[in-house]
């Protein structure tokens, strides 16, 4: 075990290293046109490393320059039902609570630019939204005329950008200096007090209580838990408004000020660094007894010659099929993102089918990547009338 990396999200503690995993994908949403592109796709290890003294987890040996996050990054989950009552009503939420109606919203991290859209349109806002993978002509929005998109990574460069209200989801969990990228958005702040700031990201303690290994991929270098998070937005002049964990249990939302000093008022939800530390050694303890668990079944169904299918083709799908090393058990992978149909996924070099191909295809057994997704996926196979064994994840 080493202990000679700097916690770059406290800057204090050493990362103690828990759990590697070697030969995975440096990218999980690049979607290939053959097989051959996606087998033979760029790899690296992830070597995860905990901090005693805040709590943060990272993938010690993530290296930013091997991860594209160009236009061909595809992660829209606007395609589906379920994902989209949830950001409407997170979005209805925010305007109400925060009174955004005319006012200036910048997003870090926008994706497509389906979420500040919404924003934009709830409330009549103008909005500016920053982030590589943005594909301009994508979306079709009511309030089109007042969202400006820059095709970038956020930096000191952007400073000049304010909002009167700050978001970024799903976008810090990406970034492997946490704290530097935190104080760059409060330095952007400044004195505007009155700004408030909300961030979306996975929950790791779920992770680690579920030995969920295929929540544990390359681009996600940044781990939190509650508590964690909470420490770094105060560490970096916020204070914490609220901290909530919403769909099925799986993301984190932090809701923060600007504050002129380090506020010291710490959130009823923040667990101690010892309790994150119990679910760590958990992790690292039965996390390979949950691998062969789950390798013994799959060979199991194979065996049987029964035919599996992995709905959901994105980060947690790579992750799950690469760790295992899957080879002929899974045939294919199915998904409802037309932009991903006929792909091929990084690593394992599975093909993306449309959930049409089940009718044909008739699978013996469902993986479903997502749990949150359970239902809607149920209601298209009966709709479809395809009769097969449904699993979630």
């Amino acid at each position: 075990m080493s202990h000679s990396y700097v916690c770059p999200s406290c800057g204090i503690g050493k990362m103690i290293t828990f759990y590697e995993v070697k030969d995975v994908p440096v990218n999980s949403c690049i979607m290939m046109s053959t097989q051959h592109e996606a087998v033979n796709f760029p790899r690296s290890e992830i070597v995860l490393g905990f901090c005693e003294e805040c709590g943060f987890i990272s993938n010690v040996a993530f290296d930013s320059s091997k991860v594209d996050y160009s236009s061909t990054y595809e992660d829209q989950q606007c395609y589906s039902s379920t994902f989209n009552a949830f950001a409407q009503g997170l979005a209805k939420r925010l305007v109400e609570k925060y009174d955004l109606r005319n006012k200036r919203i910048l997003e870090i991290g926008c994706g497509k630019g389906d979420f500040l859209a919404l924003l934009c349109e709830l409330g009549q806002n103008y909005g500016v939204g920053i982030d590589p993978a943005f594909i301009k002509g994508r979306i079709k929005s009511t309030a089109s005329d007042r969202l400006t998109f820059i095709q970038d990574y956020y930096s000191e460069r952007y400073v000049n950008y304010n909002g009167d209200f700050v978001c970024c989801r799903h976008t810090l969990e990406h970034i492997q200096d946490t704290a530097r990228f935190v104080n760059t958005v409060r330095r952007a702040i400044g004195d505007r007090l009155e700004t408030n700031v909300f961030f979306e990201i996975p929950d790791v303690t779920r992770v680690l209580r579920e030995l969920a290994f295929w929540d544990i991929y390359y681009e996600h270098c940044s781990y939190f838990s509650l508590g964690s998070l909470a420490r770094l937005f105060r560490s970096c002049k916020f204070e914490v408004i609220e901290l909530s964990i919403d769909f099925d249990g799986q993301y984190l939302l932090i809701e923060a000020k600007p504050t002129k000093q380090k506020s010291n008022k710490v959130h009823e939800l923040e667990e101690s660094v010892k309790e994150t530390a119990k679910h760590v050694k958990y992790f690292s303890t039965n996390c390979s007894d949950k691998l062969q668990q789950w390798k013994n079944r799959l060979q199991e169904i194979h065996a049987e010659k029964k035919r599996v299918v992995v709905w959901g083709s994105g980060s947690k799908c790579v992750s799950f099929l690469t760790t295992l090393n899957i080879q002929d058990e899974i045939e294919y992978v199915i998904d409802i993102n037309p932009h991903r149909h006929g792909k091929f996924i990084p690593g394992a070099g599975k093909r993306i089918m449309p959930p049409k191909f089940l009718k044909k295809y008739k699978p013996d057994v469902t993986f479903v990547m997502n749990s949150a997704y359970r239902n809607e996926i149920q209601q298209m196979l009966d709709d479809m009338k395809v009769n097969t064994e449904v699993t979630s994840l």
